[in-house]
């Protein structure tokens, strides 16, 4: 069954079950406010006939012109001796020699009961008559019940009449509103449909209704997930187009290397040396994908080391500079003394990964800042460039994985990299409790600040001996 039909059925279901509680509480209602009206006319002819009752001294009972008084048509009236000898009756009543009710006949106290008189239902109520404190009659008077019968009957076929119709309007009314609530869910179908087929990430849902209901947040959310897909498939349908550019210049150049010394049959060391750099670069290149995969699986241990970041530093320029080459000035700034607790390995590699990736867009004569000082209880760590800076739609994007801004994809020079050692160095930064910051104005360069928390006695690290 649909969703739509299951919404219907359940409207249906629920009003159909409070108007039958509804028509129940009426009928019964009705009914009982209908049998008390009758026990109060049966009380008021009791009190009538009682009043007219003479009673003799000798035990004798005798009502006074019952056979004329004024009683309503409906309204009969017996009177019995305690010998079980019909005493006087009503004229409705006259040629009926059996008691209205003969169960309640013997009963000691009034008693309401139902009963059959000439074939008809009728209420009669018992009244036993006492004189001096022994009891000498018994008084019956009942009441037909013919229109209450017949009351109760339309009253019934009324409740259940209108129950049906009512139901029946409902479930339309259900059927439709639920259909017209339903049908964006029917545009979120068709798009996903449509979608799948053509493969077309871009198409969106439109919906015209108010965008905080349930089925708006739900289009929002929908559309939310389809833009994320379509960046995450144009992320790996570029990185897929990077990696493939970067694998085929290195396989180009060894492909080719090896084609010479084979045609020439003799080894040639620049060759040998231009295939040995290539197989590095594809060394990184594999290497940084499966760091990535291993973090994303939270399958990379980190260590718990107090490490002297001052050291480090230093450590990792002295070996940067052969890659400047002297085309770019490396300069020192202010470095103070800096305990931090965490993996020096991968702090090794957030500060090769930052400083290189400086010196790689930094041209021929600029210069690269790097700086490490304390503010509060946090290491502050700067690199700073004169390069050519990083322009305003691509700043919020260069942490993420496999990005990289368009003007940087058409590199001239080889060793800029794959998108990846920013990626890197906030994923271990992260990791370490720390956070990665970014300043750049196109044409003037770009700062990457550190921030990582400082060791303190309470925490559980060694002392790194590397």
């Amino acid at each position: 069954m649909s969703l739509r039909g299951r919404l219907t059925l359940l409207y249906v279901s629920i009003v159909g079950g409070i108007l039958l509680l509804f028509g129940l509480a009426v009928y019964i209602s009705v009914s009982q406010t209908i049998k008390e009206q009758l026990d109060d006319a049966l009380r008021r002819a009791a009190r009538q006939v009682y009043a007219s009752t003479d009673f003799k001294a000798d035990g004798q009972v005798q009502v006074v012109g019952l056979m004329t008084m004024d009683l309503p048509v409906d309204i009969y009236v017996q009177l019995w001796g305690r010998d079980n000898r019909l005493l006087d009756a009503s004229l409705n009543v006259a040629n009926l020699n059996h008691p209205l009710d003969a169960a309640r006949l013997p009963s000691a106290v009034p008693v309401f009961s139902e009963s059959l008189v000439n074939r008809a239902p009728a209420r009669v109520l018992t009244v036993p008559l006492e004189a001096s404190g022994r009891p000498i009659a018994i008084l019956q008077v009942g009441i037909r019940q013919d229109v209450v019968t017949a009351a109760q009957q339309t009253l019934l076929a009324v409740l259940l009449i209108g129950t049906v119709i009512a139901l029946v309007a409902i479930g339309l009314a259900a059927w439709f509103s639920a259909r017209r609530a339903l049908k964006p869910l029917d545009a979120v179908t068709q798009v996903a449909l449509q979608i799948t087929r053509a493969d077309d990430l871009s198409r969106r849902i439109p919906y015209q209704g108010p965008p905080d209901d349930e089925v708006g947040q739900l289009i929002t959310a929908f559309n939310q997930t389809l833009a994320r897909l379509e960046n995450l498939f144009n992320t790996q349908r570029r990185f897929l187009a990077d990696v493939g550019h970067e694998l085929r210049t290195p396989l180009t150049v060894i492909k080719g290397n090896v084609g010479l010394m084979r045609k020439f049959r003799e080894f040639d060391e620049e060759s040998l040396t231009s295939i040995d750099g290539e197989v590095d670069r594809l060394t990184r290149l594999v290497g940084d994908l499966l760091l990535l995969a291993q973090a994303e699986s939270g399958k990379i241990p980190m260590a718990h080391n107090i490490v002297e970041l001052d050291t480090l530093l230093l450590e990792v320029l002295s070996q940067l500079r052969v890659l400047a080459q002297g085309k770019q000035e490396l300069c020192l700034g202010s470095v103070d003394q800096v305990l931090v607790c965490g993996d020096r390995d991968r702090l090794k590699q957030v500060i090769v990964n930052l400083v290189g990736n400086a010196i790689n867009y930094t041209p021929a004569g600029g210069e690269v800042l790097v700086g490490l000082g304390k503010s509060g209880n946090q290491a502050q760590l700067t690199i700073t460039d004169n390069g050519p800076g990083i322009s305003p739609e691509d700043l919020p994007h260069i942490f993420e994985r496999f990005y990289r801004g368009e003007k940087s994809r058409t590199r001239q020079r080889e060793g800029k990299g794959w998108g990846l050692g920013l990626s890197i160095a906030y994923w271990i930064v992260r990791n370490h409790n720390g956070r990665i910051e970014v300043n750049s104005t196109l044409g003037q360069g770009s700062t990457f600040c550190v921030w990582l928390p400082l060791a303190s006695e309470s925490e559980d690290c060694a002392r790194d001996e590397a």
